[in-house]
């Protein structure tokens, strides 16, 4: 791993972006990372607009802001590539990583001539597949994962099982599906 990998998210308010991001670090850290994992918004509502962000590193992280240039750039909602300029300051040796139902390249030209890597992901039908419902955030997640390399399969999905039985303690029957989305994920991105 690169010692320094900066993540920016977007998402809209209530589609787990910034649970994502927290779940990310939380990962991270269980496996000896140094991490961050924190949320950017003001009063937005439901539906609005947020970033989040991950800084992950094999030694102590020093800086204590925003991210501008980051590695990669996760996108929960393809609707956001129209109003939101996703690409600003993405590496292009980085990738971007768009949670859609498209082909790749009907996507390209919504990404104002980013040159980097492009991923994607169908996180409503894995998530609706595995948990019934529409919740992006378990498969972008492992789509992170994935793409970054930050850790291996099994490590992540062991340690994701921990953190789902301590999040989910009072509720353990959604832990199966959001496993099984997390696993659909990581065989999914493309």
């Amino acid at each position: 791993m690169k010692d320094l990998i900066e993540i920016r998210w977007h998402g809209r308010g209530g589609q787990g972006a910034k649970t994502a991001a927290l779940l990310l670090a939380d990962v991270a850290f269980s496996t000896g990372m140094y991490v961050q994992g924190f949320p950017e918004y003001g009063p937005e509502r439901m539906g609005a607009p947020i970033t989040a962000y991950n800084r992950l590193s094999s030694s102590k992280i020093r800086v204590h802001s925003n991210i501008y240039d980051p590695d990669y750039v996760v996108v929960v909602d393809e609707t956001l590539l129209d109003s939101v300029d996703v690409t600003n300051g993405l590496k292009e040796n980085g990738a971007i990583i768009i949670n859609t139902d498209r082909p790749k390249e009907d996507i390209l030209p919504r990404l104002k001539g980013y040159q980097g890597k492009v991923y994607t992901i169908d996180a409503r039908k894995i998530s609706i597949n595995a948990l019934g419902s529409y919740f992006p955030n378990s498969p972008m997640l492992a789509s992170v994962v994935k793409v970054t390399g930050i850790m291996d399969d099994d490590t992540f999905l062991s340690e994701m099982r921990k953190s789902y039985a301590h999040k989910f303690a009072s509720k353990p029957e959604v832990i199966e599906g959001n496993m099984m989305a997390l696993s659909l994920a990581l065989q999914e991105v493309r």
